[in-house]
């Protein structure tokens, strides 16, 4: 597992979110609950809202485009946890007062290969 550094802690406020790109364009959405840092895949997988931008209410973050809502430390929707519409979770780890994340070592969904 590879941690790459994502922002600094004082930077995330306990009850916030934020949508950070990472290196190699993982979008993440940083959640702060209660002092314990979550990351989410930052694309909401309704209709591809950014998570990191919507409003966070004790573990739980709303989509800032339709109100879906999602539990962050499962990724599960909240009214339909089903599979389809869970939310792919990071590692988290602070170092050095670093909020550093987990990343896949495959390459980024939006940076697929190129095709003829």
């Amino acid at each position: 597992m590879r941690f790459i550094k994502a922002l600094p802690l004082d930077a995330l406020k306990p009850g916030q979110c934020r949508a950070v790109e990472l290196e190699g364009g993982y979008g993440v959405a940083l959640c702060n609950v209660e002092g314990e840092i979550f990351a989410l895949d930052n694309t909401c997988p309704h209709a591809g809202g950014p998570l990191g931008e919507g409003t966070l209410r004790g573990d739980i973050v709303e989509c800032p485009w339709h109100g879906w809502k999602f539990h962050v430390r499962t990724g599960q929707r909240v009214k339909n946890p089903s599979p389809e519409w869970t939310i792919p979770r990071y590692a988290v780890k602070v170092e050095d007062g670093m909020i550093q994340v987990s990343i896949p070592l495959s390459t980024p969904p939006d940076q697929g290969e190129a095709s003829d």
